[in-house]
């Protein structure tokens, strides 16, 4: 019984881990900074990266501050098109 349970806990704590979603990470200066997004520079291109209430902030940022953003890419819409060998079936 006591196998059981520890089986039932462990593939409850691993089960989130499975499911989560790959993160990464921008680091540069900031160029600007609003409620909604956060810009920063990383070398020539600037990153704007979306943020929300539910966004973790240390401290209070602002233009110029150097910062590290951890964000994860989350689809908002898919169109399919066919694809050459749907096109050729036809």
């Amino acid at each position: 019984m006591k196998r059981l349970a520890l089986a039932a806990l462990l593939a409850g704590l691993a089960a989130p881990a499975l499911g989560a979603t790959k993160t990464y990470q921008v680091t540069g200066p900031v160029v600007e900074v609003g409620d909604e997004s956060i810009t920063v520079q990383k070398g020539k291109e600037k990153w704007e990266i979306a943020r929300s209430a539910d966004t973790k902030l240390t401290g209070e940022v602002k233009k110029g501050d150097k910062v590290t953003i951890e964000y994860r890419m989350t689809a908002t819409s898919i169109e399919v098109k066919p694809g050459k060998a749907a096109a050729k079936a036809k």
